[in-house]
């Protein structure tokens, strides 16, 4: 329903910016700077994770600092459940804040990380925080540190005011860089105490501009896995095998384009989707809004462009379209070691980013059978897929949700809200869409033109940060009134 008013009417937008900048100045930044320093990498990526103990140091950190808020009846538990093998699932920090309505908002964020990644400027390393004008350099500040410092002093700031607001509940798990795989057993674990969220807000997006508040509308699945190629039980001279012994490489090229067309790119039907009409309206105002900054965000080397010039075909490339990367591999010698030898085996890690609304598993298992089927010159071809996450298309925004939205980005940023799909994945999105089918969402984030999560100097804007806060509260205080 359409609230007839506001609490953004009775809320003190001024005071809710100056509180929420000073705390921001005066708390975050230190906290989440120290949060930097700890690297703690997702398991996909620290397989000792337990034992390392950067998980349980990252969640020391931000639990401890979340106690420590003036927000009445916060509730914090570091939650630990364990697998069917009787082993520790990565925790999850889960707070509950009473409300003054029926109703129950739940919001989300992560604290696991992306490895290192090189490439970092001079001076910049990924666990080592530096502060550089506006920007927090550093691994996982903006992908999703913040996430759980800007919830609560949301909350906080409506509280400070006494301004009414749903009952809420924060989850921050600690797995979301591997897939989310632990967290469908706390969502089951809790559902008693999550309740049935009729919003959830999610801070682990991105936004196109650091000018105004973004929405995320959809999201792309991932399948990713490692294509392996055989030829030879061990390397022997290239002079001697080359021109009868197959490259692995080449054969690995091959199988590739079955699937993707070196010239069009993904090349599978049953891998692209028809796109909704609000969202080829929605690519479009994308591209009117940030034109050229579509692409001129990305450290393209001299000379290079992009995919297209159509600036609305660019948007649904990244939000609506299959594509296919090559990510790692294995098997092939650095330059400096490489000796003229044919190679027995190469293996490429694949990443297909499919859309929003394809069933990933199924995908994935076409995927499978694509590349492995009838293997040139008989060779050892094997397609092994760890990772099958579907995307999530959002339910459309009720209108109050989308005012309070417009309003709070007006308020803070002073200019209108804009909503945009995003090409990466966040599965917690879309379990929760399963599981709660008639809650409203909000997804937005920092991660802006050169943030650059998962990749070198990744930064946290922090006036987007202060910002993104705010807003928050604004949609809180709307959402108790609607």
């Amino acid at each position: 329903m359409t609230p007839t008013t506001t609490n953004a009417a009775t809320l003190d937008t001024k005071a809710v910016e100056s509180f929420v900048s000073q705390t921001w100045d005066a708390s975050i930044v230190a906290s989440i700077t120290e949060y930097i320093a700890i690297p703690n990498k997702s398991p996909a990526f620290d397989k000792d994770w337990k034992k390392n103990g950067h998980m349980d140091r990252a969640v020391e950190l931000i639990a401890g600092w979340c106690r420590a808020r003036a927000i009445p009846g916060l509730k914090l538990e570091v939650v630990r459940l364990k697998n069917e093998k009787g082993e520790e699932r990565t925790p999850v920090i889960f707070m509950e804040i009473p409300g003054q309505t029926s109703d129950t908002v739940l919001l989300y964020g992560h604290l696991d990380k992306q490895p290192e990644m090189t490439g970092w400027s001079e001076g910049l390393s990924p666990w080592t925080p530096v502060l550089r004008g506006d920007k927090l350099y550093g691994r996982g500040g903006a992908d999703d540190g913040y996430a759980a410092y800007a919830s609560l002093v949301a909350i906080e700031a409506l509280e400070r005011q006494k301004i009414p607001h749903a009952r809420c509940v924060v989850l921050i798990e600690g797995c979301e860089e591997s897939g989310s795989y632990d967290l469908p057993a706390y969502v089951d674990h809790l559902a008693p105490r999550i309740g049935t969220p009729s919003l959830i807000v999610c801070l682990d997006s991105g936004c196109g501009n650091y000018e105004q508040l973004w929405g995320t509308t959809s999201l792309r699945g991932l399948v990713g896995g490692d294509l392996s190629v055989e030829v030879l039980t061990e390397g022997v001279h290239s002079g001697d095998a080359s021109g009868i012994v197959a490259s692995s490489f080449r054969i690995l090229r091959q199988l590739l384009a079955r699937v993707d067309d070196p010239q069009t790119g993904v090349c599978v039907k049953e891998f692209h989707v028809e796109v909704p009409k609000d969202r080829l309206e929605q690519a479009r105002k994308v591209a009117e809004v940030l034109g050229s900054e579509i692409y001129d965000k990305f450290p393209f080397v001299q000379g290079m462009q992009p995919m297209s010039n159509d600036l609305v075909e660019l948007v649904l490339n990244r939000t609506w379209r299959p594509a296919l990367s090559i990510v790692g591999m294995d098997g092939i010698p650095s330059t400096s070691s490489a000796g003229n030898v044919l190679r027995p085996r190469t293996v490429a890690r694949l990443s297909l980013r499919v859309p929003p609304t394809m069933d990933a598993e199924s995908a994935a298992k076409r995927l499978q059978q694509l590349l492995e089927k009838d293997p040139p010159y008989g060779a050892k071809v094997s397609f092994k897929y760890e990772k099958a996450g579907s995307g999530w298309n959002a339910p459309a925004m009720v209108r109050w949700l989308e005012d309070s939205v417009d309003r709070a980005s007006r308020t803070y940023f002073g200019k209108p809200a804009v909503y945009n799909g995003e090409g990466g994945s966040i599965p917690f999105m879309g379990m929760l869409g399963a599981k709660f089918p008639k809650a409203q969402f909000l997804i937005t984030g920092v991660l802006g033109p050169g943030s650059n999560a998962h990749g070198p100097n990744e930064f946290l804007h922090i006036p987007t940060g202060k910002r993104l806060t705010a807003c928050v509260a604004n949609v809180l205080a709307d959402q108790a009134r609607s």
